[in-house]
């Protein structure tokens, strides 16, 4: 009689473990909350679907995790999907259904007061005096039943087989993706292709897994904060523009005549309207970001926050569809700062221009402005013979006197190199390796270190070729410009003679620019953008105005125009057509230098450097 008491417990038992299974949300793992039946017939927790559709932005579709059929959800609204009426009677007995010691041996077992995840069994006050007094059980995690009743806490379940109750599923198929015990594995995991390893292998490689998709969530939401934070900083000087602007718009009215109140209302309408559109974009880019912080912590938080290890086919089948989300979202790319920063320079650019010393009455108007950053003597006076961005972000003047002096982005001077090389050209090959052309349109390359090369170039002297200059394209390309000649020559970097040669055809390459898979061309008051084949593609002249290039960080094409007579230079933007974009800088006076030798050049950063024979200016 005892025996058959036994099994009967035994198979009830049982029976309880499958029906507390068959009532767990295969994405949370915990028992159905508000169980919803999505079309395919698979249930969920409300909740849990709230947080799967929110994944997937506005769409009103909902994929299942199992199956990954679609469900349309009204308006996005989980609640509306039909409920699962006949799982909640049997969630409601489960849970005020009492727990029975599992330990006593007797037919009347009292009821358990606390869990032991480690043994796994259900204890009475009795058992659990006896369990806590053996040293070898002091280390168990006990949980009191009252914070397993309440939801505070989970009780980790041993699992046994479906089909052999007494038996524990101590082996993981990886190819069937399902947990089965030995006798199961014998029948059925034998075949060619099945991979069967211990379970608690399997568990510790989910639990790493975890670990590891959490560590990444967090590094990128950290990567997408930092973003935020950046546009939030992008936006504060855009805004503090906006109150200098309309300070000094104020300060101006004030000291005008009050029939100008219409003039002013104008103006701040206008600078309020140039920088309501840049913070509009920062704003937008801020949202994106946000939104992709929230995409990766619902994501995470569905996988990470899970204290049990999914055990049945549908609980893995969502673990794998979650776990592939988020994986599709690590691979979007990091944020690019470089946007925001452009984006952010359309607003710190505007300016009020008053009209003092004008006859005509009025405030000014409200144009884009470069500040100056920095107006720095260089080194070596009245000898500026080339300048190029370095590969780390500092510029890199060259002196015909002799040297090489590097300048970082707020213009402070930090080394002089090659000063025994009296420069006229210089470049980077893509390796960072120096390019040098001399006074004598000999080329040299050096190392990073400095230490020359021994390569040799058979360039055209300066009898024959007249004064040269050099620009290096992307693929290690160096190309040497001869005024008299009027002809441009291509080398390879291994050295020797000119792979080939560009005629010039009635004009003096005095300076030239590679520009993606063009070169720009520069003679006096105009500039050509020409193929590598030597065809004019593209010109522009202005006539008084001296013209000088750079390829600037959007991929558009920089220009300054240079007016020798009143000492003065604007900066525009144009296409790669030459077409006109937007002007920069405007009519900023420098000190007229004793040559007449200039270079224009941005940095990585955005700064804009323009370089006479004697001083180096860089503007915001």
């Amino acid at each position: 009689m005892v025996r058959y008491m036994v099994r009967i417990q035994i198979m009830a038992q049982a029976l309880k473990n499958v029906i507390a299974q068959s009532l767990e949300c295969p994405v949370c793992l915990n028992t159905f909350t508000d169980p919803k039946i999505l079309s395919c017939s698979h249930t969920y927790c409300k909740t849990c679907l709230d947080n799967l559709l929110e994944c997937h932005g506005s769409d009103q579709m909902l994929r299942c995790p199992v199956c990954r059929a679609e469900t349309k959800v009204p308006n996005q609204d989980v609640s509306k999907l039909p409920a699962n009426l006949a799982l909640k009677p049997l969630i409601e007995d489960v849970k005020n259904q009492y727990q029975f010691c599992t330990n006593c041996k007797s037919e009347d077992k009292p009821r358990a007061v606390v869990y032991c995840q480690d043994c796994g069994k259900y204890l009475c006050i009795p058992c659990h005096n006896i369990h806590s007094q053996w040293p070898d059980f002091i280390s168990h995690e006990v949980l009191a039943m009252s914070e397993i009743l309440s939801g505070k806490v989970s009780v980790r379940r041993y699992r046994k087989c479906r089909k052999h109750p007494k038996e524990d599923e101590e082996c993981f198929c990886s190819n069937c993706r399902r947990f089965a015990c030995f006798r199961c594995v014998v029948m059925e995991h034998t075949n060619k292709g099945h991979l069967v390893i211990e379970a608690a292998v399997y568990e510790s490689n989910h639990v790493k897994s975890i670990k590891d998709l959490k560590s990444k969530a967090d590094k990128k939401r950290s990567c997408f904060q930092k973003y935020i934070n950046f546009i939030d900083e992008q936006k504060e000087r855009v805004s503090n523009v906006q109150k200098q602007c309309t300070d000094d718009i104020n300060k101006a009215y004030e000291e005008s005549v009050w029939q100008l109140t219409e003039k002013k209302e104008l103006l701040i309408g206008e600078v309020k309207g140039r920088t309501k559109r840049v913070e509009k974009e920062l704003d937008e880019m801020k949202k994106s970001a946000q939104e992709h912080i929230t995409h990766l912590t619902t994501i995470a938080d569905l996988i990470t926050t899970r204290t049990k290890i999914p055990s049945d086919m549908d609980a893995l089948a969502t673990h794998d569809t979650v776990c592939q989300d988020l994986q599709e979202a690590f691979n979007k790319e990091d944020p690019d700062y470089k946007q925001p920063r452009q984006v952010s320079k359309k607003g710190k650019s505007v300016n009020l221009k008053r009209n003092v010393g004008m006859d005509e009455l009025g405030l000014g108007k409200i144009v884009n402005a470069v500040a100056i950053l920095q107006n720095i003597a260089l080194p070596t006076q009245n000898s500026m013979s080339a300048m190029v961005g370095t590969p780390d972000d500092r510029m890199a003047v060259g002196s015909w006197k002799g040297g090489v002096d590097i300048f970082s982005v707020d213009g402070q001077h930090q080394q002089t190199v090659f000063k025994d090389v009296k420069i006229h050209g210089l470049g980077f090959l893509s390796d960072d390796r120096y390019v040098i052309l001399d006074r004598s349109n000999n080329i040299a390359l050096y190392t990073l270190e400095y230490t020359k090369l021994n390569i040799m170039f058979e360039t055209l002297s300066t009898a024959e070729g007249g004064l040269a200059n050099l620009t290096v394209d992307g693929d290690h390309q160096i190309y040497v410009s001869y005024w008299t000649a009027q002809k441009i020559h291509v080398f390879s970097s291994a050295g020797g003679k000119a792979i080939r040669e560009i005629l010039c055809y009635g004009y003096k390459p005095e300076q030239i620019t590679s520009y993606n898979e063009y070169l720009i061309i520069t003679s006096a008051d105009t500039i050509r953008l020409i193929d590598k084949q030597g065809v004019v593609k593209y010109k522009l002249t202005k006539l008084g105005d001296d013209l000088y290039p750079a390829m600037s960080q959007g991929n558009t094409i920089l220009i300054a125009s240079l007016n020798h007579d009143v000492g003065s230079i604007s900066i525009d933007d144009y296409t790669y057509e030459l077409k006109h974009v937007q002007n920069l800088v405007m009519d900023y006076k420098i000190e007229k230098p004793s040559e007449e030798w200039y270079y224009l050049q941005q940095y990585r950063s955005g700064e804009i450097a323009f370089c006479t024979s004697d001083r180096l200016y860089i503007f915001d």
